[in-house]
């Protein structure tokens, strides 16, 4: 496969998270009722602000949301399907944890993938993808004035990301890239949703001691019987 194809599907899948991500931050900007302003400030940091903090990092010249109008553009269009779509409570519930996850997997695909191109090596590449994935929320969240959900509370999110972004690193050199970059959206996207729905979180320092943990482990239940007597003649 050429190069040229395969950098076009990479900048499909950034993106498809651009887009996700995008409605995700103006659909939170809705429950908070914010004006067209807010919608679009909310909108643009959710999803642009990872890839900006990635291109920054990276120093490979000035973010592509700057340089290819198509990453702006297509944060205002998750924008517009935010602000004018109705979004009932039960869509909202329904729709919200894949758009997330699949917003992650993208991103991390995408990050890593644009690292390794970067010269960069397996650690840094997995560290790129993370960030990706989770920059915007992050700073999404500082803008709410919100302590960032992947610093703990929540159901495995950065840590869905590491793993995407590791099965994207072991891949690439192993197969073609579209199958690598699917596998890695697919590894985040399942990652995140079994959390959700298992509600599989990372122990707190508070909540986690070698003492606890000792005591956490299953134990047998076997307990040794007792040696029955039989009563004496002269008893009975």
């Amino acid at each position: 496969m050429t190069p040229e194809p395969i950098e076009l599907f990479i900048r499909a899948v950034d993106l498809t998270g651009v887009f996700a991500n995008a409605i995700l931050g103006g659909l939170i900007a809705r429950a908070k009722r914010f004006d067209p302003v807010g919608f679009l400030t909310l909108a643009i940091t959710s999803g642009l602000g990872g890839g900006m903090i990635r291109d920054v990092l990276l120093q490979v010249g000035p973010p592509l949301a700057l340089t290819d109008s198509a990453y702006l553009l297509v944060a205002i269009a998750g924008t517009a399907v935010a602000f004018f779509v109705p979004v009932s409570k039960r869509l909202w519930d329904l729709s919200f944890p894949y758009l997330d996850a699949l917003a992650l997997g993208c991103w991390s695909a995408a990050g890593a993938s644009k690292a390794l191109a970067a010269g960069l090596g397996w650690l840094p590449a997995v560290m790129m993808g993370t960030i990706t994935a989770v920059g915007g929320g992050v700073l999404r969240d500082v803008v709410l004035r919100k302590t960032p959900s992947v610093f703990g509370g929540n159901t495995l999110y950065a840590t869905s990301a590491i793993l995407a972004s590791i099965v994207l690193v072991v891949l690439q050199p192993l197969t073609v890239a579209p199958t690598a970059t699917l596998t890695a959206i697919g590894t985040g996207m399942l990652v995140t949703l079994l959390a959700r729905r298992l509600e599989w979180r990372l122990p707190s320092s508070y909540s986690w001691s070698p003492k606890r943990a000792v005591a956490m482990l299953p134990r047998p239940r076997w307990r040794p019987k007792r040696k029955r007597t039989r009563p004496r003649a002269d008893e009975a």
